[in-house]
């Protein structure tokens, strides 16, 4: 199997990243509508995923597959971070979705060590 590494989203990604943020079997799970231009995708790498403080592409040989985050939490809840990923339909069951969540949970608590809590949302449906 290729290498799995986790690196940042950025504006060269962006024909990767209308590969699952254009497919409509993925953003059925997400809560963002299915992209439909590429400048709309560049808008939300510039205006989203490079100020966010932890968002990574999930790559296979350094080709982004998907992408995954972690949202900290504010005032008393700030020990909670909040893992949220996405991944293009062509990758789904193979593990890979679950291997870039292990990564993260491995580093994370020591790029944030405020951090006590790591949590993510399902959808039960989802069998991706």
């Amino acid at each position: 199997m290729p290498e799995l590494s986790l690196r940042p989203l950025d504006l060269s990604d962006i024909d990767d990243f209308m590969v699952w943020a254009a497919d409509d079997k993925v953003s059925h799970f997400c809560t963002w509508d299915t992209y439909t231009s590429k400048e709309a995708g560049i808008d939300y790498i510039e205006n989203t995923v490079i100020p966010h403080p932890w968002y990574r592409a999930i790559c296979l040989d350094n080709k982004a597959m998907g992408s995954i985050s972690v949202s900290a939490n504010n005032g008393g809840n700030r020990c909670r971070g909040e893992l949220g990923y996405v991944l293009a339909s062509q990758y789904w069951e193979k593990g890979i979705a679950t291997k870039a969540v292990k990564m993260v949970a491995s580093i994370i608590f020591k790029e944030w060590p405020h951090l006590e809590r790591l949590e993510a949302l399902v959808d039960v449906e989802n069998g991706g």
